[in-house]
């Protein structure tokens, strides 16, 4: 977790000091740019990294989800024992198990540490799932929380938040001296705050986009997570069923990209689609199946 973050942190250093060089190369006050920067790295990092410290809590919230402290039926012993085995076989701590109310086929992870997080299904997965199939989405899950998706997703929010508060004052800057020319005491006008608020709409589609984009990659590594603890036929399986009753998710929008069910989008759409296709990952399956037979 330590080496995500400091890897992280320099990767945002790095946007920074650029930024920085760029800004001195075109005149920009120094003072006025250290200013910029400081307060990009801090709102830029500070709602991610909240968000993450919080994800537990907003998870069960949001989405009801009951934790199993003492399993009531034959079902709940069996997610516990079945979450407690791949968790050990994972190398994680053992996160909490819970049940949420649920039309879909669904289930989600979070939490800002891996030995300390949480995994969710919903009653529609319970009630429409076999077991082995079951098994294979929990242990999708689980490698979601070994592989630290939900830490990597914060911070690289944290990173393009910074860029695109940056980057939109910087653009924005130029924009409006361009326009004004030599302004009257040498200030911003109120275009100005115009220019950078379009700005940030404009840069912020682009960097939810590699975001959506990094989180395509890791439901593949999930599923390929899920295959090994579960089996690859079961991890085929379970996919296999979340086409056949696949519908919109019902998660709440803090907790929708951790579940393993989305990928429904067409043209531009699917630019922004926090899962690939069901297809595609089934797909990737079966061919890595094929490679390690060959």
């Amino acid at each position: 977790m330590f080496s995500r973050i400091a890897l992280f942190l320099m990767t945002n250093l790095a946007v920074l000091a650029l930024a920085s060089v760029v800004m001195s190369l075109l005149g920009v006050n120094s003072s006025q740019m250290s200013g910029l920067l400081v307060m990009a790295a801090i709102f830029g990092f500070g709602g991610s990294i909240i968000s993450l410290l919080m994800s537990k809590w907003m998870a069960k919230r949001s989405t009801g989800a009951v934790v199993i402290t003492e399993p009531r039926n034959a079902t709940e012993r069996w997610l516990l024992t079945t979450v407690e085995r791949q968790a050990r076989e994972a190398g994680i701590g053992m996160p909490e198990v819970a049940v949420y109310d649920g039309p879909e086929i669904n289930a989600f992870a979070t939490g800002a540490n891996r030995n300390n997080a949480l995994v969710a299904v919903s009653t529609g997965l319970l009630q429409n799932m076999s077991e082995d199939e079951a098994e294979a989405v929990l242990g999708h899950e689980i490698a979601h929380v070994a592989n630290g998706d939900m830490i990597t997703m914060a911070l690289l929010q944290g990173v393009l938040n910074t860029f695109v508060i940056v980057l939109a004052r910087v653009v924005g800057g130029i924009i409006d001296s361009a326009l004004s020319g030599n302004r009257e005491g040498g200030g911003r006008g109120f275009a100005y705050f115009i220019i950078v608020f379009a700005l940030e709409m404009v840069f912020g589609l682009f960097a939810t986009m590699i975001a959506m984009w990094f989180s395509r990659r890791r439901e593949f590594r999930a599923d390929a997570g899920g295959a090994h603890l579960a089996g690859r036929q079961k991890m085929i399986a379970a996919l296999e069923r979340l086409k056949l009753n696949h519908g919109q998710s019902t998660l709440p929008t803090q907790v929708a990209a951790f579940g393993i069910a989305g990928g429904i989008g067409q043209g531009l759409r699917k630019f922004f689609l926090s899962h690939p296709p069901l297809e595609d990952r089934i797909a990737a399956l079966r061919a890595a199946n094929n490679n390690t037979a060959v």
